[in-house]
């Protein structure tokens, strides 16, 4: 029986079927598997004013009058205290950025403007000058621009008018102080932590350095010292080592949702011999020696199958979804299911 990469089940009331991939194996590059430590965007954050809107802005809400009076006092306009500011064609709104890895002054950033008043819309609003601020609260970009909602493909306005988006809205104005091309280690998280795969990549990497400099510290973290012909020039080091190409290990695993009654698994999925009885439904999984057709409503399937040799006997059945998910969570609560089984 051929081997399989992996299999996707599709239900859609009953098992539509199986759909195999080629039985070589697929490898992956390091840099998709895994990140750098310290290479990661940062969240950015800020309060600002969308000002220009038609009447659609906040009705009553004292955090945007009172902004709209500290705006009025900067530009020169006296404001008497106590004096209430309100404008429908004005909204309060919190702007949210995400800052790049070496970022630089004076490059662009796209924003998201959320509307925080009881704004009914922010279409055709223009953003004022809005400073974003990281988790240190240092400013590093300054917000301002038109906005804009969007549309869906019939042309109607979106869904969530109080959601808008400015494209290029931000202006870096301070650099991440990284020294990256200098650094004498670094460390590489995986995405799904795995032994197997840890020490595969070890093995990868110190074949292409040329000795050890490479050792994993668990499952999921890498150590790299950077070889001395490649001191002052770590970025053309992780340029080669990111492009270095791997077969990645994984668990054997089945998920089901039940809401959608989609299946997905694992070609290293098994199932150890074992009897399944459900409802009018008896398969057996193994050897079968003295089984009647004539009289028992039992189906077999050969010792050594897989979910997939399961899965297909089922689907001659017509086996529904919900009936689908009880079979698998008894078959792991028996141990029969060589597998982790994960419902949604």
């Amino acid at each position: 029986m051929k081997n399989k990469i992996f299999q996707f089940l599709l239900i859609t009331g009953i098992i539509v079927g199986v759909i195999g991939f080629s039985t070589k194996t697929l490898a992956v590059r390091l840099k998709d598997i895994a990140t750098v430590k310290g290479v990661r965007d940062n969240i950015l954050i800020g309060y600002g004013i969308v000002v220009g809107l038609k009447g659609t802005g906040d009705s009553s809400t004292d955090v945007t009058s009172q902004s709209l009076g500290r705006l009025f006092s900067k530009l020169g306009l006296e404001v008497q205290d106590g004096t209430q500011v309100r404008s429908k064609n004005a909204a309060a709104v919190i702007v949210t950025a995400k800052l790049p890895p070496f970022a630089r002054v004076g490059n662009k950033i796209d924003i998201t403007v959320s509307s925080i008043g009881d704004a009914k819309s922010l279409e055709g609003g223009v953003l004022l000058v809005t400073p974003l601020r990281a988790g240190d609260q240092n400013v590093y970009a300054v917000a301002q621009g038109n906005v804009t909602i969007g549309s869906v493909a019939d042309g109607s306005s979106t869904n969530f008018p109080t959601v808008a988006a400015v494209v290029d809205g931000a202006t870096i104005e301070k650099d991440l102080d990284v020294d990256f091309a200098n650094k004498k280690n670094f460390r590489l998280s995986l995405h799904e932590a795995d032994f197997t795969t840890a020490a595969r990549i070890v093995t990868l990497i110190n074949k292409q350095l040329g000795g050890k400099f490479c050792s994993a510290r668990d499952s999921g973290t890498i150590d790299v010292i950077v070889p001395f012909n490649f001191e002052g020039d770590a970025v053309q080091l992780l340029a080669r080592l990111e492009n270095i190409e791997l077969n990645v290990d994984t668990k054997a695993k089945v998920v089901l949702n039940e809401r959608t009654g989609t299946v997905v698994m694992g070609s290293t999925v098994s199932i150890s011999p074992v009897a399944i009885s459900h409802g009018d439904l008896s398969i057996e999984v193994g050897d079968s020696k003295s089984k009647n057709p004539k009289t028992e409503n039992i189906l077999n399937v050969e010792k050594g199958a897989n979910v997939s040799d399961l899965v297909k006997v089922l689907n001659t059945l017509g086996v529904r979804p919900k009936d689908l998910s009880a079979i698998f969570q008894t078959l792991k609560k028996t141990g029969a299911l060589q597998a982790e089984l994960e419902t949604m």
